[in-house]
């Protein structure tokens, strides 16, 4: 066995129906007294409930929240937080709002209460990211990660079936990455194990049955081990791929996720076999990435870049992108392959293991 490192982040989790409740009492315990709260329009109900339970403690709303945390954007929610003299801030909805929080903790070092509704699992994590110039900048600071999250299945019932599913292919595709990523050990891929099967066994159930709080609470688990083991697990080629296609093409982000996938798993799976594995064993498959095109398709997603609206004669400046920032990766990562992936992904035709 490879020596490793592993290293746990410090987060309180609040799980369980019902647990939106707990939002006043978690930031009184971070001794919270002007509190900014960070939530979309479509989030609105939620937001409500939650400004109601801060009472007095309430300072502000943002509502100004867009996919990829365009600079702008993030520049005009600091302001807003030095103007109102926050000293923390809870953020609703999926990782456009986690993840605009988390560009205002970066400027100010405000502690944040994330209460994420979709399954993208970005609120588990020390990454941000910022589009500026439509590229999309990521990195790594503590001070972005949420002291408390609270995970709360009742409210993801809202999410359409479509974007449930899309949302669970992205909190699937950190399970994946998580078990060949730079940082992968045992712990993590034990725990990415039981996300993807987590994820696989509720994700069909949610699209057929929206109301079935069993299975929200089912993918609602996994897109938490998700989180966990991408936290300080590092990614691959699959996610530098969607950062380039979202931040240089606007590509929905989720939705981009479960088309590449399953092309990003068929690209690698000679080269990390053993990791793999774990993947095909929590599938009960034994093609990982057939199984997860299935899926996909299965959930009703579109299965192709060209349907997401991607330029075909954008492909070559996408892998040119990738290649040139490409992380850690257990096939390397060149120029003709990633193309390769990219125009296999843009046809949405059943993956192939390349050569």
């Amino acid at each position: 066995m490879k020596s490793f490192i592993h290293e746990a982040l410090p987060v309180r989790v609040v799980f369980g129906v019902g647990s939106l409740a707990s939002v006043g009492e978690e930031t009184e315990r971070l001794g919270a007294s002007r509190v900014l709260l960070i939530a979309g329009g479509h989030e609105k109900a939620s937001a409500d409930v939650v400004a109601a339970a801060l009472g007095p403690r309430l300072a502000g709303r943002f509502e100004d929240v867009q996919p990829h945390v365009p600079l702008a954007v993030a520049e005009t929610a600091r302001a807003v937080a030095r103007e109102l003299r926050a000293d923390a801030l809870v953020s609703i909805g999926g990782g456009s709002a986690t993840g605009l929080a988390k560009a205002v903790a970066l400027d100010t070092g405000l502690p944040i209460v994330a209460v994420p509704t979709t399954y993208a699992g970005s609120e588990m994590t020390t990454v941000y990211g910022i589009t500026s110039d439509t590229k999309k900048q990521t990195g790594r600071d503590p001070r972005v990660l949420p002291k408390t999250i609270l995970y709360d299945p009742a409210l993801t019932v809202t999410l359409p079936p479509g974007l449930s599913a899309a949302s669970g292919m992205n909190a699937l595709a950190h399970c994946v990455e998580a078990t060949y990523a730079e940082g992968a050990n045992p712990l993590r891929s034990a725990i990415a194990g039981e996300g993807i099967r987590a994820l696989a066994a509720g994700l069909p159930l949610v699209v057929q049955a929206p109301d079935d709080l069993d299975a929200r609470g089912e993918v609602l688990l996994g897109a938490w081990l998700a989180g966990t083991v991408i936290a300080s697990g590092g990614i691959g080629i699959h996610h530098k791929i969607c950062h380039v296609l979202g931040g240089t093409f606007g590509l929905a982000h989720a939705e981009t996720h479960a088309v590449v996938l399953p092309h990003a798993v068929a690209f690698n799976a000679g080269a990390a076999p053993a990791a793999l594995a774990v993947v095909a064993r929590a599938l009960g498959h034994d093609d990982p990435a057939a199984a997860i095109f299935d899926l996909g398709q299965d959930s009703g997603l579109p299965s192709s870049l060209a349907a997401l609206g991607m330029p075909e004669d954008g492909l070559d400046e996408a892998a040119r992108l990738v290649v040139a920032a490409a992380p850690p990766n257990p096939r390397p990562v060149d120029e003709a392959g990633v193309r390769a992936l990219l125009a296999d992904a843009f046809s949405g035709r059943r993956p192939r293991r390349q050569a």
